[in-house]
C-alpha cells in the first residue's frame, strides 16, 4: 500500500499533533527527502519523539524509512502520470485540474477500501441478503445522506428486496416498530452525530433487528450502536474537494455491495432484469 494512502486512510483516527504531522507529509509529499526528523519537528512546533511514534505507529521501522517509501511512491505516481501531464499541456487549460480531482477521487476510493475489511464487505451484504429473503431492510438517512439512502434502497428493490425507505424520522420511528428479527436498518449518516438516528438505532437493536451503519472513518455515537460498521475514508484540505472525495469513495462501496448482492444469485439477478424492462416499458411513449 502507498504510504501516502495509508495516511490518509487513517488520518480520521489520528490525533490531534498526528493530523498535523500527517497533512504536512501529504502536503509537501516532494519535499519530504529534504527534511530530517528535527527539521520536520521544528517545522510543525512538536517533538522529534512525536514525529518518529508517527512512523511507529503507521508501521514503519523509524523515519528514515518513511521517507525513501514515500519518495518511491512519489517516483512512481510521476511515472505513470506522466503522459496525462503531457496531454493536459497541450489540451485544455482545465484538464490538468480534472487529472488531480480524478486522483485524489481515485485514492479516496482505494483508502476507503483499504479500511473496510472484506469479511465486513461480505458479512453486510449477507445481511442484506438475508433480510430480503424474510424480511426487510430499513434504509435512513438525513439530509445530504439520503441521496445515497434513496439511490441505494431503488437498487436493491430493483433485485426484489422489499426495502422501507425514508428520510423522516418520527415516520421511520414509527416504521421500526413493525421491524423484526432478521430485519436490517442501514443508516447514512456522515459524521454520525445524529442523535435521533442514535434513539433510532436503539429501538431497532430492541427489536432484535441488525444496524448496520455508513458514516465517516471516525469514532462517533452512531458507530457505536452498528452490529456492521462501513466507514468512509475522504480527506482534503479544500472545502469544496473533500465533499466530492466522500460522494465518490461512498458510491464505490455501496456500488460494491451491490455487484456481490447480483453476483452468484440468479433469482436476483433475473429480477433485476424484469425490473430494468418493466422500467423502460414504462417509459416508453
Amino acid at each position: 500500500m502507498s504510504p501516502l494512502v495509508k495516511i490518509r486512510s487513517e488520518r480520521d483516527q489520528m490525533s490531534a499533533v498526528e493530523r498535523r504531522i500527517a497533512d504536512f507529509i501529504l502536503e509537501n509529499a516532494q519535499l519530504l527527502r529534504d527534511y530530517s526528523s528535527q527539521q520536520l519537528a521544528n517545522a510543525l512546533g512538536i517533538s522529534q519523539s512525536s514525529v518518529v511514534k508517527f512512523t511507529q505507529k503507521l508501521g514503519f521501522k523509524g523515519y528514515p524509512d518513511l521517507k525513501y517509501s514515500v519518495s518511491e511512491a512519489i517516483v512512481r505516481a510521476d511515472s505513470g502520470d506522466a503522459p496525462q501531464l503531457a496531454a493536459s499541456e497541450d489540451g485544455e487549460p482545465g484538464a490538468s485540474h480534472a487529472g488531480s480531482l480524478w486522483r485524489r477521487k481515485s485514492e479516496a476510493e482505494e483508502a476507503t477500501r483499504l479500511i473496510n475489511a472484506p469479511e465486513t464487505i461480505q458479512a453486510v451484504a449477507a445481511a442484506i441478503g438475508q433480510a430480503g429473503k424474510n424480511g426487510k431492510v430499513f434504509i435512513l438517512g438525513l439530509g445530504e445522506d439520503d441521496i445515497y439512502a434513496r439511490g441505494f434502497a431503488l437498487k436493491l428493490s430493483l433485485l426484489g428486496i422489499l426495502t422501507v425507505h425514508n428520510f423522516d424520522t418520527a415516520r421511520m420511528t414509527a416504521n421500526v416498530s413493525a421491524a423484526s428479527p432478521g430485519d436490517v436498518l442501514l443508516v447514512f449518516s456522515e459524521h454520525g452525530n445524529h442523535l435521533a438516528l442514535c434513539k433510532i438505532s436503539r429501538y431497532f437493536r430492541e427489536r432484535r433487528g441488525q444496524v448496520i451503519t455508513v458514516t465517516r472513518h471516525t469514532a462517533n455515537p452512531l458507530r457505536t450502536l452498528a452490529d456492521l460498521a462501513l466507514v468512509v475514508s475522504a480527506h482534503d484540505e479544500q472545502p469544496y474537494i473533500q465533499p466530492l472525495l466522500y460522494q465518490s469513495a461512498l458510491q464505490h462501496l455501496l456500488d460494491g455491495i451491490f455487484v456481490l448482492l447480483c453476483e452468484g444469485h440468479d433469482d436476483r439477478h433475473a429480477q433485476l432484469l424484469a425490473n430494468l424492462d418493466r422500467i423502460q416499458l414504462m417509459l416508453e411513449p
